[in-house]
């Protein structure tokens, strides 16, 4: 399975909105592994535009220097934060340049590509030519266009609205192009306001920082019809042999999924790709999936630097730990939907999910094990009373995994581990272990909430793979996680456990939360 997320644009730092889309992705791709499938996941960053180049002379350094700085921060935040791609891109990247080169070379020959005069209104925040239908009722263009400046000239355009009824058709015959459902009704509601042609070059005089057209020097591409095409390029699509890229025919077989955000749906991925994906030969089966995520909010209000209101996710990470900042943020927003951040709700995660319920049910089992048996656990002949639990938790687990849904997925988990705990206070193995009738009672509930600990460490390794990992070896559990070996009765009879170790130690409520800010 190829999965990607879009790629981070590098006129400003990464902010909690990024953090998100890459462990949601990072989860997904590991959740695909858990079930045996071979993936491959792209993330990267998209380093031209007019933006990066308005930024750079800001600071009086070259383009490239400062998107490379930008860059830098992004890959420092995705390793802290264990997010761990198969493929980096980078459009400044010669491979990508030559696969853009050769894709533009092969429209202007098809006569996909035209020039023409244009006058009229430029978002420069955007990087996009407006028309009347983005003025808002009052006649004006709207504050999400930051400035509109009016402009003439002459630009290369590609033939969009020729394809529109296609794009329409695929889109109302392939429900699941777009997922959840609602956002597809958003596109297609998108796509019937879609009128004119895409401008795809920028001029050198305005902008130089950009990849030349091969049939036009005075010009550079536009910056999303550059971006988009990393997805292929870094798939290996139109590489030169040796360019030590993936596979293409085995990555797109038969079609990848995108992650991205609900702001760049439409028109970007939802209506310029799928649009230059069919003008390049695509066929309707091969065009990728888009799994559309929604906005973290604070306050109600969409996180900006303007705002002053941006969350630093790697200052977040430094104070409660990479692990709960993942599985907080997967934790507390349903796919597709918005959600609003709160640290405080951050912190009674950790404390009440992680530390209390996970981190004490694995220590307080461990210690038992030890005390009690010596640190061997014995099975039983008939399956416990946890065991239906868990089979029943795994089977909705992975439901909701494959629907995307990771939030769902988790409580499903948790749901599990308020059971396991229950049953701990239930089954009182510390009167248990003072009756020497009931010696086989015991086994049977520390192998039960042994074996339990093993099928959850499995499950939670997508979203938390340090703490699984720590899971495992405090129980002693060699094999590599699958969801496979995450039916019952995966752990031998006189299997020997390790001693306990703190899996997230409490958190000082004296901590004072981190300020908001407009970096």
């Amino acid at each position: 399975m190829f999965i990607t997320t879009a790629i981070d644009y590098t006129n400003a730092p990464p902010h909690i909105g990024h953090a998100y889309e890459k462990v949601l992705a990072d989860a997904i791709a590991r959740y695909r592994r858990l079930k045996g499938e071979q993936v491959y996941f792209l993330t990267g960053v998209d380093q031209h535009g007019q933006k990066v180049q308005q930024a750079a002379e800001k600071e009086g350094i070259p383009p490239l220097a400062f998107a490379e700085r930008i860059s830098a921060s992004f890959l420092a935040l995705w390793e802290k934060l264990g997010v761990e791609p198969d493929g980096w891109a980078k459009t400044t990247d010669p491979r990508h340049a030559l696969a853009v080169r050769k894709i533009l070379q092969s429209l202007y020959e098809k006569g996909d590509l035209y020039k023409a005069a244009y006058a009229g209104f430029y978002s420069v925040r955007q990087e996009q030519f407006l028309t009347e239908k983005e003025r808002g009722p009052d006649g004006e263009f709207g504050p999400e266009w930051g400035q509109v400046i009016e402009i003439e000239e002459e630009n290369w355009y590609f033939r969009l609205s020729s394809y529109g009824e296609w794009l329409n058709r695929f889109v109302e015959a392939r429900p699941d192009f777009v997922l959840p459902n609602f956002r597809r009704a958003e596109l297609l509601n998108a796509i019937g306001k879609v009128s004119g042609d895409l401008c795809i070059s920028r001029p050198k005089t305005r902008l130089a920082w950009g990849i030349e057209l091969p049939f036009d020097p005075l010009y550079v591409t536009y910056v999303w019809f550059d971006a988009l095409i990393n997805y292929l390029s870094f798939a290996g699509y139109l590489a030169e042999p040796d360019a030590g890229l993936p596979d293409f025919s085995e990555l797109w077989n038969p079609r990848a999924l995108h992650v991205i955000g609900k702001d760049i749906l439409s028109p970007p991925h939802g209506i310029y790709w799928p649009i230059m994906l069919h003008a390049i030969g695509f066929p309707d089966d091969r065009m990728p999936q888009l799994l559309v995520h929604g906005w973290w909010n604070l306050g109600g209000a969409k996180m900006s630097k303007t705002l002053g209101n941006v969350v630093d996710p790697s200052a977040l990470a430094d104070k409660y730990g990479a692990e709960c900042l993942r599985y907080a943020l997967l934790r507390d927003i349903a796919t597709g939907h918005d959600a609003d951040f709160s640290e405080d709700r951050l912190r009674q995660r950790y404390n009440a999910d992680l530390a209390n319920d996970l981190g004490n049910l694995l220590n307080r089992t461990l210690n038992m094990i030890q005390r009690y048996r010596s640190g061997v656990v014995v099975k039983s002949n008939g399956e416990g009373p946890l065991s239906g639990l868990a089979a029943q938790m795994a089977g909705t687990y992975r439901q909701r995994f494959d629907e995307f849904q990771v939030h769902s997925a988790l409580e499903a988990i948790w749901s599990f581990i308020s059971e396991c705990n229950a049953f701990v206070e239930k089954s009182a193995p510390w009167k248990l272990a003072k009756d020497t009738a009931r010696s086989a009672a015991l086994d049977g509930v520390l192998y039960d909430l042994a074996e339990s600990l093993r099928i959850i460490a499995v499950l939670v390794s997508p979203v938390l793979p340090k703490a699984a990992r720590s899971m495992f070896d405090q129980l002693r559990v060699t094999e590599e996680p699958s969801l496979g070996n995450a039916s019952w009765g995966g752990l031998p009879d006189a299997h020997a456990v390790g001693s306990p170790s703190p899996l997230f130690p409490r958190l000082d409520e004296d901590t004072p939360p981190l300020k908001a800010s407009g970096r």
